[in-house]
């Protein structure tokens, strides 16, 4: 879409409403696309002069209730969102067209201001004292099990790469170990 300057629709505008060419001719006269925007500049500069032909240089911020009013007017009157925006003293009715879509695919929350950009970095929350008898000690009791099965699992799998490595040297020294602690059963 190409942008035009304030002082170019002014020109086109006041041509129109002093002199005897229509929108067909201005729009092939200064090589317009269509004669949809020379319109709505016409509409837009008999309501509200020549602010409506300024290009707004700070997004302007609309309350839910507005946005709702506005596309109650709508609902109403079955007016187009350029008489409607017009109506209202806005320059801009493809904003009225994305309130429409949101309030149609969200309700009343698609109308609410979102926040933009990425969110703040967030700080870890604080760990809470486990308080005995909860649910958070048993599963930590759980956990505490799990880990020493773990650590069992470990160990045996050691051993076992131990033994495939060198089956004699492992038999002879685990030998030893299990006769003294036959004799210091049978010493009891």
């Amino acid at each position: 879409m190409t942008k035009y300057s304030e002082e170019f629709k002014l020109q086109v505008v006041q041509e129109y409403l002093n002199g005897p060419l229509g929108f067909q001719l201005l729009a092939k006269k200064y090589a317009l696309s269509s004669t949809t925007p020379l319109n709505n500049w016409v509409k837009a500069y008999r309501k509200l002069g020549l602010d409506g032909l300024k290009r707004k240089q700070t997004k302007a911020a609309y309350s839910v209730q507005f946005k709702v009013d506005v596309l109650h007017f709508i609902k109403q009157t079955g007016t187009s969102y350029s008489d409607t925006a017009i109506t209202f003293g806005m320059n801009n009715p493809s904003l009225i067209a994305n309130w429409n879509q949101a309030f149609q695919g969200k309700g009343i929350e698609g109308l609410k201001p979102h926040p933009k950009g990425r969110p703040s970095m967030t700080k870890k929350p604080k760990k809470q004292q486990l308080k005995p008898g909860t649910s958070a000690d048993c599963s930590r009791q759980e956990l505490e099990r799990e880990i020493e099965l773990l650590q069992l699992e470990n160990a045996y799998l050691k051993k076992l790469k131990a033994f495939q490595k060198n089956p004699d040297v492992f038999l002879e020294k685990h030998k030893q170990q299990w006769h003294t602690n036959l004799k210091k059963k049978d010493s009891n």
